[in-house]
Protein backbone atom coordinates (compact mmCIF):
# COMPACT_ATOMS: atom_id res chain seq x y z
CA UNK A 1 0.00 0.00 0.00
CA UNK A 2 1.50 3.19 -1.12
CA UNK A 3 2.70 5.75 1.48
CA UNK A 4 0.09 8.51 2.30
CA UNK A 5 1.52 11.91 0.69
CA UNK A 6 2.80 14.44 2.98
CA UNK A 7 2.73 18.09 1.82
CA UNK A 8 4.69 20.73 3.78
CA UNK A 9 3.28 23.74 4.69
CA UNK A 10 4.93 26.96 2.82
CA UNK A 11 7.38 29.31 5.30
CA UNK A 12 6.15 32.79 5.65
CA UNK A 13 8.49 34.27 3.09
CA UNK A 14 7.12 31.14 0.42
CA UNK A 15 3.70 32.42 1.35
CA UNK A 16 4.22 36.25 0.39
CA UNK A 17 6.42 35.23 -2.72
CA UNK A 18 3.22 33.73 -3.81
CA UNK A 19 0.65 36.41 -2.86
CA UNK A 20 3.62 39.27 -4.60
CA UNK A 21 4.54 37.20 -7.70
CA UNK A 22 2.25 38.71 -10.11
CA UNK A 23 0.68 42.22 -10.48
CA UNK A 24 -2.53 41.18 -11.75
CA UNK A 25 -3.69 39.02 -8.51
CA UNK A 26 -1.97 40.91 -6.25
CA UNK A 27 -3.81 41.78 -3.08
CA UNK A 28 -2.19 44.50 -1.12
CA UNK A 29 -4.76 43.86 1.82
CA UNK A 30 -4.09 40.43 2.03
CA UNK A 31 -0.02 40.82 1.57
CA UNK A 32 -0.20 43.42 3.88
CA UNK A 33 -1.43 41.04 6.86
CA UNK A 34 1.02 38.42 5.58
CA UNK A 35 3.94 40.53 7.14
CA UNK A 36 2.63 40.24 10.35
CA UNK A 37 3.96 36.52 10.31
CA UNK A 38 7.24 37.78 10.56
CA UNK A 39 6.48 38.56 14.40
CA UNK A 40 3.11 36.01 14.85
CA UNK A 41 4.21 32.95 13.11
CA UNK A 42 0.80 31.37 13.97
CA UNK A 43 -0.96 33.85 12.78
CA UNK A 44 -4.13 32.96 10.23
CA UNK A 45 -4.26 35.13 7.52
CA UNK A 46 -7.23 33.95 6.28
CA UNK A 47 -8.80 34.63 10.01
CA UNK A 48 -7.63 37.96 9.91
CA UNK A 49 -9.61 38.58 6.28
CA UNK A 50 -12.57 37.01 7.33
CA UNK A 51 -12.36 39.54 10.13
CA UNK A 52 -12.38 42.74 7.57
CA UNK A 53 -14.97 40.86 5.61
CA UNK A 54 -17.48 40.71 8.98
CA UNK A 55 -16.71 44.23 9.50
CA UNK A 56 -17.31 45.02 5.80
CA UNK A 57 -20.61 42.76 5.79
CA UNK A 58 -21.83 44.84 9.04
CA UNK A 59 -21.61 47.99 7.13
CA UNK A 60 -23.20 46.55 3.38
CA UNK A 61 -25.90 45.64 5.39
CA UNK A 62 -27.42 49.09 6.59
CA UNK A 63 -26.90 50.77 2.72
CA UNK A 64 -29.70 50.93 0.58
CA UNK A 65 -29.45 49.30 -1.96
CA UNK A 66 -29.91 52.50 -4.04
CA UNK A 67 -27.52 54.99 -1.70
CA UNK A 68 -25.67 57.42 -3.64
CA UNK A 69 -22.21 57.18 -3.87
CA UNK A 70 -22.06 60.36 -1.48
CA UNK A 71 -24.39 58.88 0.67
CA UNK A 72 -22.16 55.71 0.69
CA UNK A 73 -18.96 57.46 1.50
CA UNK A 74 -20.74 59.34 4.65
CA UNK A 75 -21.65 56.03 5.91
CA UNK A 76 -18.54 54.85 5.33
CA UNK A 77 -16.95 57.36 7.26
CA UNK A 78 -18.94 57.59 10.40
CA UNK A 79 -18.71 53.71 10.78
CA UNK A 80 -14.88 53.43 10.23
CA UNK A 81 -13.59 56.65 12.07
CA UNK A 82 -16.57 57.08 14.83
CA UNK A 83 -18.37 54.17 15.02
CA UNK A 84 -15.17 51.41 14.78
CA UNK A 85 -13.06 54.10 16.56
CA UNK A 86 -10.31 53.90 14.35
CA UNK A 87 -7.68 56.42 14.56
CA UNK A 88 -3.59 57.12 14.03
CA UNK A 89 -1.56 55.87 17.01
CA UNK A 90 -0.68 59.48 18.08
CA UNK A 91 0.79 58.15 21.25
CA UNK A 92 3.12 55.98 20.00
CA UNK A 93 3.37 56.78 16.11
CA UNK A 94 6.84 54.30 16.06
CA UNK A 95 5.31 51.11 17.54
CA UNK A 96 6.04 48.22 15.06
CA UNK A 97 2.37 47.05 15.94
CA UNK A 98 1.15 49.91 13.78
CA UNK A 99 1.85 48.09 10.70
CA UNK A 100 0.52 44.99 11.70
CA UNK A 101 -2.90 44.61 10.13
CA UNK A 102 -4.35 41.74 13.44
CA UNK A 103 -2.93 44.18 16.13
CA UNK A 104 -4.68 47.66 13.89
CA UNK A 105 -8.01 45.43 13.87
CA UNK A 106 -7.95 44.52 17.39
CA UNK A 107 -6.26 48.10 19.21
CA UNK A 108 -8.47 49.78 16.53
CA UNK A 109 -4.82 52.33 15.99
CA UNK A 110 -2.40 52.18 13.33
CA UNK A 111 -0.53 54.39 11.05
CA UNK A 112 -1.71 56.09 7.81
CA UNK A 113 -0.83 52.80 5.44
CA UNK A 114 -2.36 50.30 7.72
CA UNK A 115 -5.47 52.48 8.41
CA UNK A 116 -5.69 53.02 4.59
CA UNK A 117 -5.34 49.57 3.25
CA UNK A 118 -8.84 49.00 6.00
CA UNK A 119 -10.29 51.38 4.93
CA UNK A 120 -9.86 50.98 1.04
CA UNK A 121 -11.41 47.55 1.40
CA UNK A 122 -14.31 48.34 3.31
CA UNK A 123 -15.11 51.22 0.90
CA UNK A 124 -14.62 48.27 -2.28
CA UNK A 125 -17.00 46.22 -0.43
CA UNK A 126 -20.00 48.97 -0.17
CA UNK A 127 -19.20 49.98 -4.28
CA UNK A 128 -16.99 52.67 -3.42
CA UNK A 129 -14.28 53.56 -5.89
CA UNK A 130 -10.65 53.81 -3.42
CA UNK A 131 -7.21 53.85 -4.20
CA UNK A 132 -4.53 54.96 -1.72
CA UNK A 133 -1.68 57.31 -2.56
CA UNK A 134 1.73 57.25 -1.82
CA UNK A 135 1.62 60.75 -0.89
CA UNK A 136 5.29 62.51 0.18
CA UNK A 137 5.22 61.84 4.30
CA UNK A 138 1.94 60.73 5.07
CA UNK A 139 -0.01 57.81 3.18
CA UNK A 140 -3.76 59.13 2.33
CA UNK A 141 -7.09 57.85 0.41
CA UNK A 142 -8.57 59.27 -2.82
CA UNK A 143 -12.09 58.26 -3.80
CA UNK A 144 -13.73 58.60 -7.15
CA UNK A 145 -17.00 60.09 -6.92
CA UNK A 146 -19.86 61.29 -9.63
CA UNK A 147 -18.66 65.20 -8.65
CA UNK A 148 -15.20 64.71 -8.68
CA UNK A 149 -12.53 63.37 -6.57
CA UNK A 150 -12.41 62.97 -2.82
CA UNK A 151 -9.03 62.96 -0.81
CA UNK A 152 -9.32 61.40 3.09
CA UNK A 153 -6.44 61.69 5.59
CA UNK A 154 -6.64 58.16 7.24
CA UNK A 155 -5.22 59.41 10.41
CA UNK A 156 -7.10 61.43 11.13
CA UNK A 157 -10.88 61.06 8.75
CA UNK A 158 -10.36 64.45 7.62
CA UNK A 159 -11.33 65.60 4.40
CA UNK A 160 -8.95 67.23 2.30
CA UNK A 161 -9.34 70.19 0.26
CA UNK A 162 -6.90 71.21 -2.37
CA UNK A 163 -5.63 73.85 -0.88
CA UNK A 164 -4.90 71.82 2.51
CA UNK A 165 -3.38 69.15 -0.17
CA UNK A 166 -0.90 72.28 -1.29
CA UNK A 167 0.19 73.42 2.02
CA UNK A 168 0.85 69.94 2.99
CA UNK A 169 3.16 69.13 0.06
CA UNK A 170 4.95 72.68 0.68
CA UNK A 171 7.68 71.68 2.39
CA UNK A 172 8.74 68.68 0.10
CA UNK A 173 8.39 71.08 -3.11
CA UNK A 174 10.74 73.55 -0.44
CA UNK A 175 13.05 70.65 0.01
CA UNK A 176 13.28 69.63 -3.30
CA UNK A 177 13.49 72.55 -5.33
CA UNK A 178 10.13 72.30 -7.22
CA UNK A 179 8.50 75.92 -6.38
CA UNK A 180 8.14 78.69 -8.72
CA UNK A 181 9.32 77.85 -12.45
CA UNK A 182 9.83 74.31 -11.37
CA UNK A 183 6.41 73.56 -9.64
CA UNK A 184 5.11 70.36 -9.83
CA UNK A 185 1.36 69.75 -10.47
CA UNK A 186 -0.48 68.71 -7.57
CA UNK A 187 -1.95 66.19 -10.00
CA UNK A 188 1.31 64.49 -9.60
CA UNK A 189 1.59 63.45 -6.17
CA UNK A 190 -2.21 62.30 -5.71
CA UNK A 191 -1.60 59.29 -8.61
CA UNK A 192 -3.09 56.23 -7.24
CA UNK A 193 -0.30 54.39 -5.82
CA UNK A 194 0.41 49.86 -7.35
CA UNK A 195 -0.13 47.60 -5.12
CA UNK A 196 3.75 46.21 -4.98
CA UNK A 197 4.61 50.37 -4.00
CA UNK A 198 1.94 50.15 -1.00
CA UNK A 199 3.81 46.81 0.21
CA UNK A 200 7.29 48.41 -0.44
CA UNK A 201 5.99 51.17 1.60
CA UNK A 202 4.78 49.11 4.66
CA UNK A 203 7.71 47.39 4.60
CA UNK A 204 10.09 50.39 4.73
CA UNK A 205 8.30 51.73 7.46
CA UNK A 206 9.10 48.37 9.60
CA UNK A 207 12.57 48.93 7.92
CA UNK A 208 13.22 52.00 9.36
CA UNK A 209 11.81 51.29 12.86
CA UNK A 210 13.68 48.14 13.14
CA UNK A 211 16.97 49.47 11.57
CA UNK A 212 16.76 52.63 14.52
CA UNK A 213 16.43 50.21 17.25
CA UNK A 214 19.36 47.92 15.75
CA UNK A 215 17.13 45.11 15.87
CA UNK A 216 18.93 42.74 13.35
CA UNK A 217 16.81 39.76 13.85
CA UNK A 218 13.16 41.93 13.06
CA UNK A 219 15.14 43.89 10.56
CA UNK A 220 16.06 41.25 8.64
CA UNK A 221 12.45 39.30 7.65
CA UNK A 222 12.01 42.77 6.71
CA UNK A 223 14.44 42.84 3.66
CA UNK A 224 14.12 39.39 2.72
CA UNK A 225 10.77 40.44 1.89
CA UNK A 226 11.71 43.51 0.54
CA UNK A 227 14.00 41.78 -1.88
CA UNK A 228 11.68 39.21 -2.90
CA UNK A 229 8.69 41.91 -3.70
CA UNK A 230 11.46 44.05 -5.04
CA UNK A 231 14.15 42.07 -6.88
CA UNK A 232 15.58 44.87 -8.75
CA UNK A 233 16.22 46.63 -6.30
CA UNK A 234 19.79 46.39 -5.37
CA UNK A 235 19.82 48.82 -2.64
CA UNK A 236 17.57 46.31 -0.52
CA UNK A 237 19.83 43.45 -1.54
CA UNK A 238 22.85 45.80 -0.15
CA UNK A 239 21.39 46.44 3.57
CA UNK A 240 20.01 42.41 3.86
CA UNK A 241 23.77 41.86 3.40
CA UNK A 242 25.12 44.64 5.83
CA UNK A 243 22.22 42.92 8.30
CA UNK A 244 23.17 39.78 7.81
CA UNK A 245 26.64 40.65 8.34
CA UNK A 246 25.91 42.21 11.81
CA UNK A 247 24.22 38.19 12.20
CA UNK A 248 27.27 36.86 11.73
CA UNK A 249 26.53 35.13 8.41
CA UNK A 250 29.22 36.60 6.14
CA UNK A 251 29.16 34.67 2.99
CA UNK A 252 25.35 35.27 2.27
CA UNK A 253 26.66 38.89 3.03
CA UNK A 254 29.19 38.64 0.55
CA UNK A 255 26.70 37.29 -1.65
CA UNK A 256 24.24 40.24 -1.21
CA UNK A 257 27.07 43.09 -1.34
CA UNK A 258 28.57 41.52 -4.24
CA UNK A 259 25.36 41.62 -6.52
CA UNK A 260 24.76 45.14 -5.46
CA UNK A 261 28.65 46.06 -7.06
CA UNK A 262 27.85 44.13 -9.75
CA UNK A 263 25.19 46.14 -10.73
CA UNK A 264 25.88 49.39 -9.09
CA UNK A 265 29.89 49.36 -9.61
CA UNK A 266 30.06 53.33 -9.40
CA UNK A 267 28.08 53.49 -6.57
CA UNK A 268 29.04 56.80 -3.60
CA UNK A 269 29.35 53.34 -1.09
CA UNK A 270 31.23 50.92 -3.22
CA UNK A 271 34.26 51.59 -1.90
CA UNK A 272 33.90 50.95 1.71
CA UNK A 273 31.85 47.99 0.57
CA UNK A 274 34.69 46.66 -1.39
CA UNK A 275 37.33 46.99 1.68
CA UNK A 276 34.93 45.43 3.51
CA UNK A 277 34.72 42.72 1.22
CA UNK A 278 38.38 41.98 0.37
CA UNK A 279 39.05 42.02 4.36
CA UNK A 280 36.40 39.51 4.71
CA UNK A 281 38.02 37.40 1.99
CA UNK A 282 42.03 38.39 3.26
CA UNK A 283 40.92 36.81 6.91
CA UNK A 284 41.27 40.32 8.05
CA UNK A 285 37.61 40.25 8.80
CA UNK A 286 35.23 37.87 11.03
CA UNK A 287 35.22 33.97 9.51
CA UNK A 288 33.08 32.82 7.30
CA UNK A 289 30.69 30.49 8.09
Amino acid sequence: MPGSLHFEAPTALQYFAALVADDASLSPLEAAISVAQDEYPRLDVQATLAQVDELADRLHRRIAVDAAPLQRLRQLNRYFFHELGFAGNVNDYYDARNSYLPDVLRTRRGIPITLALLYIELAAQIGLQAAGISFPGHFLVKLHMPRGEVVIDPFTGQSLSREDLDERLLPYRRQRGLTGDFEAPLGLFLQAAPPRDVIARLLRNLKEIHRTAEDWPRLLPVLERLVVLLPEAWDERRDRGLVRAELGRFAEAAEDLGGYLDHHPGADDAPALRRRLAAWRSGDGPRWH
